[in-house]
């Protein structure tokens, strides 16, 4: 039977020590930056991949103690084997609406935790997630409530899960979430409001378009030039100009 134990002697056969400070760089682990004390062994994220791929059946107790991990990879192997495994539940011909909540529980258990706490592991995990949100009583609620909370990662898994939405043409909240987080002070927030801003406007142009002419003077830079990454060049120094 497969085991925490398995996937860390696997992910170790991957470990290339000499990337270590590339990574510790990349995820900004040093003192005061938003990863500090996170810790790696080198795995490149293919590697992590392919070691999930052969773990897919490690069970939920053995999950956690990936995530219990002060090591990046095993968290992040964690999560993939976890996401892969919803993504199997929220299949149309394997549907599993009981699965669906226990992962999703789960899930939310150790991001409140801060287990899942870098960028990555949001950016892999939150957009599939999501799909176990919509048309739930209560949604634009919780998905409030977490933007407003004082953990960055909550927040951004707030704006990540409504990519879920995005794809099913449910714009609402995207909107409602990148409006309330205008002056969020980080500039992880910044690109992901902006990034599922662009995602929307793929949908519904004219709907990104309103957002912009309500809030472009108000809106960060960095936010700003996400949104309009695929617009033409003239429309997008368009925009620019009336920030």
């Amino acid at each position: 039977m497969t085991t925490a134990a398995s996937v860390r002697k696997d992910l170790a056969a991957f470990a290339r020590l000499n990337r270590v400070s590339d990574y510790l760089r990349f995820f900004k682990a040093g003192p005061g930056e938003y990863g500090e004390g996170d810790e790696f062994i080198g795995v490149r994220v293919p590697d992590s991949r392919e070691v999930a791929k052969d773990h897919k059946n490690l069970s939920l107790s053995e999950i956690q103690k990936l995530l219990d991990s002060k090591i990046h990879e095993e968290r992040f192997v964690g999560l993939v084997i976890l996401i892969n495994r919803f993504k199997i539940a929220n299949h149309p011909k394997t549907k599993d609406l009981a699965a669906q909540k226990e992962i999703f529980d789960f899930y939310l258990k150790n991001l409140y935790a801060q287990r899942v706490n870098n960028w990555d592991l949001i950016d892999s995990t939150a957009p599939y997630l999501g799909y176990y949100l919509l048309g739930k009583p209560g949604t634009a609620k919780f998905l409030d409530k977490l933007a407003k909370s004082d953990s960055l990662w909550e927040r951004r898994a707030a704006v990540m899960f409504t990519f879920a939405f995005i794809r099913e043409f449910e714009l609402e909240d995207t909107l409602r979430l990148c409006k309330m987080l205008l002056n969020d002070n980080h500039d992880l927030m910044h690109k992901a409001c902006g990034w599922m801003l662009r995602e929307l406007g793929k949908q519904d142009l004219g709907a990104l378009r309103e957002f912009l002419d309500e809030n472009v003077t108000k809106m960060p830079r960095t936010m700003l030039r996400y949104s309009i990454e695929k617009m033409s060049e003239r429309e997008r120094q368009s925009w620019l100009k009336r920030e």
